[in-house]
C-alpha cells in the first residue's frame, strides 16, 4: 500500500477500510484534540459505518484523491469515527448538522474549534459542484479560509450552536462525553440517552428520523438493553416496531 495512517492499528471494519487512505486520519483520541490545540488547526470528523454506500462513494472521489488529502492534512486534523462504536459523538454531532444543513445521514461530516464544539457540517459532498451541493474541496477551502481569516466568529457561532443543541435537546455539556475516555456513564445519562431517542423515534412506522431512513442497529440494540435493566415497556415496544 502506498500509504498507511493510524487507523491500521484500530479493531474497527470501517476505520480499517480508511487506513490506506492519503488523508493521515487520527481515531477519536487525546493525541488529535492535543495536536489541534498545538497548532491551532480546526478539527474535521467524519462519521460513517461499513455498511454505507455514501461513505464508500466519499472516500473514493475524496479521500483516497491524493491533491484533496494534502490539503485536509495541511489545513485540518482529521478524525474517522466507526457510528457503531461511538453513538454517543454520532448523536451529538449529527443533531448539530441537522440544525446546521436541515437534514443528516452518514457520511456525516462536520468541522470543530479546537474545543470540539461544531460550526459546520453536512453529508455527503461530491468531489465538484452537483445535485445542488457544494464540493468538498471548495467546503475544504471556505473551511480554512474562514477560521484563518474570521476565527472569531467561527467560535462565536459555535458557541450559538451548542446554546441552541441544549436548551432544544436537553442533552449533556459536551466536555462529559468527549474528554476522559475513562469516565463513567450514569444511570442519569443512560435515561437521558433513551428519551434522546424516543424524541427522534417513528412511534408509527418504526425507525428514526424522517425518510429516507437508515439502519440504526446500535440504537435498537441500546433499547433492548435499556428495557432490559428498567423493564420499560416502550423501549421494547419502539425497537420491535424498528426491526419490523
Amino acid at each position: 500500500m502506498a500509504f498507511t495512517n493510524r487507523l491500521i492499528h484500530e479493531s474497527s471494519p470501517y476505520l480499517l477500510q480508511h487506513a490506506h487512505n492519503p488523508v493521515d486520519w487520527f481515531p477519536w483520541c487525546e493525541e488529535a484534540i492535543s495536536l489541534a490545540k498545538k497548532n491551532n488547526k480546526p478539527i474535521l470528523v467524519s462519521i460513517g459505518y461499513s455498511a454505507c454506500h455514501w461513505c464508500h462513494v466519499m472516500e473514493k472521489e475524496s479521500f483516497e484523491n491524493e491533491t484533496t488529502a494534502a490539503y485536509m492534512n495541511e489545513h485540518f486534523v482529521n478524525i474517522k469515527i466507526d457510528r457503531e462504536e461511538r453513538p454517543d459523538l454520532d448523536h451529538i454531532y449529527m443533531d448539530a448538522v441537522q440544525a446546521i444543513a436541515g437534514n443528516g445521514g452518514w457520511p456525516l461530516n462536520v468541522f470543530l474549534t479546537t474545543d470540539l464544539k461544531p460550526f459546520y457540517g453536512g453529508t455527503y459532498f461530491p468531489p465538484v459542484k452537483a445535485f445542488n451541493r457544494a464540493s468538498w474541496t471548495d467546503t475544504l477551502h471556505g473551511i480554512a479560509n474562514a477560521w484563518a481569516e474570521r476565527k472569531n466568529e467561527i467560535e462565536s457561532q459555535a458557541e450559538n450552536l451548542i446554546d441552541y443543541l441544549l436548551k432544544t435537546n436537553n442533552i449533556s455539556p459536551l466536555k462529559t462525553v468527549i474528554t476522559s475516555e475513562d469516565s463513567f456513564v450514569t444511570s442519569e445519562d443512560c435515561h437521558n440517552i433513551f428519551k434522546n431517542i424516543m424524541l427522534n423515534a417513528d412511534k408509527e412506522w418504526g425507525g428514526f428520523g424522517k425518510a429516507p431512513k437508515f439502519p440504526q442497529t446500535f440504537t435498537i440494540q441500546y433499547l433492548l438493553q435499556y428495557y432490559y435493566f428498567t423493564k420499560k415497556q416502550e423501549s421494547l415496544d419502539q425497537a420491535l416496531l424498528s426491526i419490523d
